[in-house]
């Protein structure tokens, strides 16, 4: 993928954004009626907010990887252990909560660059090292619980948790502040842009000097530490952590970014448009709620949507394919300011 491309692409991507603020506004508005004006209070706002937190840091989590075209199969696992790992370290090894938040993040950063060094060592696509380290991580988090629930003593780490600026959870803040960093780091941090050129098109990045491998490892790495943050910020506003955390996370952090318009096959993200599309799979949790639906209807709501938005992303990507093309150009020499130094 060419420096032109990968910026026309990402031009492209953001076009279902407004298509999702307007979904989301009037799914919001719609419930707001329906709940005659209590979603609009305080206290309600505060409970989506902090309810959408982990989903927007999975589905980012989830997204980076995606960028490369790989999947990670071991979100929720993983979430899920480091959870239960960082309240043990606070709980029974009575370690400082902020030491062992950082303790959880490295840790999630870990298993992401071993993730990646596996795909890249092994060349087993991700989805199968995922779904090895998967199981191997759902068995340490039982190792680390067992049947009980861990739970937190009162104190500042707790107290974050529940905080919040104007009903705005300092929780959902946090998320916001990684969203922002990773929306700049993918678009204007050198490493963020090879990784995308990576994605788009693995030939035309090695031609460049781009290192896959290196985009690769980078990717699982970041998702692993999104995935820390997660954890921590789990941690600190739920009531306690047992083995079941995580467990629900796999399908929304799928949801988030492929309809907020990644392609599967890597190199097109919108962290706007993961934000915007957990927050309408939110809008869908709350209106289950609101007309005492069945909760099986949430998945089968979800699933339905992102296989709808799969398949259409498919036909719109062999239509492009089989549309006139211009001249071919030198791809390597375009991709250059990608590329820096060779890596």
């Amino acid at each position: 993928m060419t420096g032109k491309d990968l910026m026309s692409r990402l031009r492209a991507n953001r076009g279902s954004e407004p298509t999702l603020l307007v979904v989301g506004i009037v799914g919001y508005l719609a419930l707001v009626l329906k709940s005659n004006g209590d979603l609009l209070e305080g206290n309600s706002i505060k409970g989506i907010l902090i309810y959408l937190t982990v989903p927007i840091l999975i589905g980012l989590a989830q997204l980076v990887v995606l960028a490369v075209g790989q999947m990670n199969l071991s979100v929720g696992a993983l979430g899920g252990f480091l959870s239960v790992w960082i309240a043990a370290l606070i709980v029974d090894s009575g370690l400082p909560p902020l030491l062992a938040a950082g303790i959880g993040i490295a840790g999630g950063a870990l298993v992401g660059v071993v993730n990646g060094v596996l795909v890249v060592v092994t060349r087993i696509n991700g989805f199968i090292v995922t779904l090895a380290t998967m199981t191997i991580l759902i068995g340490l988090q039982y190792r680390v619980a067992g049947t009980r629930t861990i739970t937190l003593s009162d104190g500042w780490f707790t107290d974050f948790g529940s905080a919040d600026v104007l009903n705005i959870p300092l929780i959902f803040i946090a998320a916001l502040v990684v969203a922002a960093v990773l929306a700049f780091f993918l678009r204007r941090a050198v490493p963020g842009r090879r990784l995308l050129a990576s994605g788009g098109n693995p030939l035309a990045a090695r031609l460049s000097g781009i290192s896959n491998d290196r985009s690769l490892i980078l990717a699982h790495g970041l998702s692993g530490l999104i995935i820390g943050v997660a954890a921590v910020l789990t941690v600190m506003s739920a009531p306690g952590v047992n083995k079941s955390i995580g467990g629900d996370w796999l399908l929304p952090s799928f949801a988030a970014p492929i309809i907020g318009g990644a392609a599967l096959a890597g190199g097109a993200v919108s962290v706007l448009g993961t934000i915007l599309a957990a927050f309408i799979v939110r809008l869908v949790d709350v209106a289950r709620a609101q007309y005492s639906l069945d909760p099986s209807l949430v998945n089968f709501t979800i699933g339905a949507v992102v296989l709808g938005t799969v398949v259409l992303g498919t036909i719109r990507e062999n239509r492009a394919a089989r549309a006139p093309k211009d001249p071919p150009k030198d791809t390597a020499k375009e991709a250059a300011p990608l590329a820096g130094s060779p890596s």
